[in-house]
C-alpha cells in the first residue's frame, strides 16, 4: 500500500487508524447478563438494612434480566420471587426465570409506567397484597449504580491499564450508564459517554432528540417512557438511538427479502386472504359496564372505540377494564374513553402476512385500517382512518393450518389409485 507522509507529495494523506474495541462480555454472568451485578447488591444491601428477612417474598418490575439475576440469588437464599414483566419479553427469559423458581406475571405491552396494568403498577399492587413482600425497584434503588461504580467500573479499568477514551452503553434504566461513568469521569477525565436507546424513548438530553410518534420498543430492556431516578442523563455526552434489521423492515426501510431468509410460504399473502369478520365497535360514550357486557357476550377480549364518523379513536380490552375498575381508577359508569389505549399495533389489508406475524409475536392483536376519502359540504376532503377489522394470532394460524389442511387434502386424492 503506497502512503505518503505529507501532502507535499502530491496526494492527500491516507494515515492508518490504530483504535481498540472491546466488549465488556457480562453474557459470561451466571444468569447471563450485566444484571447479575444489581441483583446481588440489592440483595444483600436490603439484608443489611433489615428491610429483607427470611422467608419474605422479592418483586420486581423488570424487562427480564434483572429478574433472573433477583431469582438466582432468591433460589440461593430461600426467597420467594415474584417478577412481573411485559408481555413483549421473550419466551426464553420466562423459561429461565421457571427453571430458577420464580413466579412470573405478564403485563400488557402498551400500558404506560403510570398505568395499573404496567409491569410497575402490577408488582406495586402485588406488593400491597402480599404479606412482608418488598420491591427492591432497580429504577429508583441507589445499589443500581453503586454496584456498577464499585466493581463494573474499576474491571473495565483494571482490564484497559486505566486507558479509555470511550465507552458505549445502552441506558436501560439507567443504572450500568451512570455508575460506569461517574467512575470512568473520575479517573480519564477526556473520556466520551456514548447512550444507546432507542427511537421514541423519553431519556435524552437534549428534549428534542426525544420528540416522535414511535412509543413503542422492539428492543427489549431498553427504551423507557418515564426517567427511571436512577439514571443521572448528565454523564452521557452524547445519545444515539437503536436501529435493528426488524424495526428496518417494519418501517419500511428495508425489504424482508432482502435479509436472505427462507421466508414461509403463507409470508407475502395480503391481509385480504385472511377473509375477516366485521369487527365490534363502541363509541367514547358507551359506559365501561355496558362495554364489558358487550363483550363478554360477544366472547370478544378487545373492541375498537370509534367516533361518530366511525374513525378510530382507541381500544379498549376486557382486562384493562376490569383492572381499572378493582383497582379503583374509574367507575363502571364512567365512558369507555377514560380507558383507552392510545397506542396498538396496525396494519392494511394491502400488507402481508409477514408483517402480520412480525407484529404478532409481541402483540395480541392488530387493528386492520383502511384508508377513506371524506368529502365535505365546502368541496374539500380529508383521509379517513376506518377500521375494517380485528386479527389476532389465532386468526393467522386458522388460515395457515386451514389452507396447509386443504393443499394436503388434494395432494392426496390426486395421488393413483395403485399407490
Amino acid at each position: 500500500m503506497k502512503t505518503f507522509q505529507s501532502y507535499q507529495d502530491g496526494s492527500s494523506m491516507l494515515e492508518f487508524l490504530k483504535r481498540t474495541l472491546v466488549g465488556k462480555c457480562e453474557y459470561f454472568n451466571a444468569g447471563g447478563s450485566v444484571k447479575d451485578r444489581i441483583a446481588i447488591r440489592m440483595v444483600e444491601d436490603a439484608e443489611r438494612d433489615g428491610i429483607l428477612k427470611p422467608g419474605d417474598t422479592i418483586i420486581e418490575p423488570t424487562s427480564g434480566n434483572t429478574g433472573i439475576g433477583l431469582a438466582l440469588v432468591a433460589a440461593v437464599k430461600g426467597y420467594r420471587c415474584i417478577i412481573v414483566m411485559s408481555e413483549k419479553m421473550s419466551m426464553e427469559k420466562v423459561d429461565v426465570l421457571r427453571a430458577l423458581g420464580a413466579e412470573i406475571v405478564r403485563t400488557p405491552t402498551a400500558a404506560s409506567f403510570d398505568s395499573p396494568e404496567s409491569h410497575v403498577g402490577v408488582a406495586w399492587r402485588l406488593k400491597n397484597e402480599i404479606p412482608n413482600s418488598h420491591i427492591l425497584d432497580q429504577y429508583r434503588n441507589a445499589s443500581n449504580p453503586l454496584a456498577h461504580y464499585d466493581s463494573t467500573a474499576e474491571e473495565i479499568l483494571e482490564q484497559c491499564n486505566g486507558k479509555i477514551d470511550m465507552l458505549v452503553a445502552g441506558a436501560g434504566t439507567g443504572g450500568t450508564i451512570t455508575g460506569i461513568a461517574r467512575k470512568l469521569k473520575e479517573k480519564c477525565p477526556n473520556i466520551k459517554i456514548i447512550g444507546v436507546d432507542p427511537v421514541g424513548s423519553a431519556l435524552s438530553l437534549p428534549e428534542d432528540l426525544n420528540k416522535t410518534e414511535n412509543t413503542q420498543f422492539e428492543v427489549e430492556g431498553i427504551g423507557y417512557d418515564f426517567i427511571p431516578t436512577v439514571l443521572d442523563r448528565s454523564v452521557s455526552d452524547s445519545r444515539s438511538k437503536f436501529l435493528s434489521d426488524k424495526w428496518m423492515c417494519d418501517k419500511g426501510f428495508l425489504r424482508e427479502e432482502d435479509l436472505m431468509i427462507e421466508k414461509p410460504w403463507w409470508w407475502n399473502l395480503t391481509l385480504q386472504e385472511l377473509h375477516l369478520s366485521s369487527p365490534l365497535t363502541v363509541l367514547p360514550s358507551v359506559s365501561i359496564k355496558n362495554t364489558i357486557n358487550i363483550l363478554k357476550e360477544k366472547a370478544f377480549d378487545q373492541a375498537p372505540v370509534v367516533d361518530e364518523a366511525g374513525v378510530i379513536v382507541g381500544m379498549v380490552t376486557l382486562g384493562n377494564m376490569l383492572s381499572s375498575v378493582l383497582a379503583g381508577k374509574v367507575s363502571p359508569s364512567d365512558p369507555v374513553f377514560k380507558v383507552l389505549y392510545k397506542q396498538f399495533k396496525q396494519v392494511h389489508l394491502t400488507d402481508n402476512l409477514g408483517k402480520l406475524s412480525r407484529i404478532l409475536e409481541t402483540d395480541h392483536f392488530a387493528v386492520v385500517l383502511h384508508d377513506q376519502i371524506q368529502y365535505v359540504t365546502d368541496g374539500s376532503s380529508a383521509l379517513k382512518k376506518m377500521v375494517f377489522g380485528i386479527v389476532t394470532a389465532i386468526d393467522l394460524l386458522n388460515f395457515v393450518t386451514t389452507r396447509e389442511r386443504r393443499e394436503r387434502t388434494l395432494s392426496e386424492s390426486s395421488l393413483p389409485d395403485d399407490l
